[in-house]
């Protein structure tokens, strides 16, 4: 599938005073996005088994399990919760190493689109969207609502996010499972510089409370490749007065491998609890890595998985 759809050229002057920016271009990513897939493949959770009950009058015969008949002889039937929409919640990450771009945008500009592109997906068919922002801790709490009004309430608190300090984003994931309560869908917009073991264990969080997780790692071509040649000051974005001057040549065999051991074990954990990950590169427009991953979770879902 492909898409040539390029929001930054497609700004309407009266839209954009209108609906405002950010907007816009979730808008116009969404209509690129849902031309190339055939149905939005985010439709809540679906009913869900809660248990079974011995078979009675009345019951349908459709919903006799006969693997629980197979083991006891007896006529079982399976009860389901009742079909809820979809709750999800978008965690913004806007903590200092987001506001690296170099030759591209910078990070948090990029996961701001997508975080807007997702919810107005998502409102559009009457799900309920929240956000949090955070750098050292959250900032923006937003609850789940799915009202047509709520997306520019969500935009104009990604708009406000401000790049701030540093934070494990640990330590805000294993914040965010304690608060839910309700089964919902978390996405994390982050590049996920944080310690992988810790990571993995708030992310394991999220999943023992039945969350599902979606993880855009948002990173830029610098950061995967390393391309620099001369001498530079390399500065530490989270911490101000942390700067050292090195040669990149000398480094740089070493850092491609921490990096990519970094990214490979997130991308292994995350599958490894049946949760999904998403590199979004910010060379890559928004549209592209939504449709990339909304097609490949339609075929997932079609396919059967849990």
């Amino acid at each position: 599938m492909n898409s040539d759809l390029d929001p930054e050229l497609n700004l309407d002057p009266t839209a954009l005073a209108r609906f405002g920016r950010l907007e816009l271009l979730a808008r116009l990513v969404v209509e690129g996005v849902m031309s190339g897939l055939h149905k939005s493949p985010f439709k809540g959770f679906s009913v869900e088994f809660a248990e079974h009950r011995q078979y009675g009058p009345g019951d349908e015969i459709r919903h006799i399990d006969w693997r629980a008949f197979g083991k006891s002889d007896r006529y079982f039937v399976k009860e389901f919760e009742e079909e809820t929409n979809l709750k999800a919640y978008l965690v913004v990450d806007a903590s200092g190493s987001m506001a690296y771009g170099l030759s591209t945008a910078t990070k948090l500009e990029h996961a701001r689109k997508i975080a807007a592109s997702l919810a107005y997906l998502m409102i559009s068919q009457r799900d309920a969207v929240g956000l949090i922002t955070f750098d050292t801790e959250a900032r923006a709490m937003i609850p789940p609502r799915s009202a047509p009004g709520h997306f520019s309430v969500l935009c104009r608190a990604m708009e406000q996010a401000q790049i701030g300090g540093e934070t494990p984003l640990s330590s805000i994931l294993h914040g965010l499972a304690e608060r839910i309560k309700r089964r919902g869908l978390v996405v994390i917009l982050s590049d996920g510089f944080d310690e992988l073991g810790t990571l993995t264990n708030a992310l394991r969080h999220l999943r023992h409370r039945r969350h599902e997780v979606l993880f855009l790692q948002i990173l830029t071509p610098e950061e995967e490749n390393f391309p620099f040649r001369r001498s530079a000051k390399f500065r530490n974005l989270e911490r101000v007065d942390n700067q050292l001057r090195v040669d990149p040549n000398s480094l740089r065999a070493a850092y491609l491998e921490r990096f990519r051991t970094h990214c490979q074990g997130l991308s292994e954990a995350l599958r490894a609890m049946n949760a999904d990950y998403q590199k979004a590169s910010t060379v890559e427009t928004p549209d592209r890595i939504l449709l990339d991953y909304l097609a490949r979770r339609a075929s997932a879902s079609r396919g059967g998985r849990a």
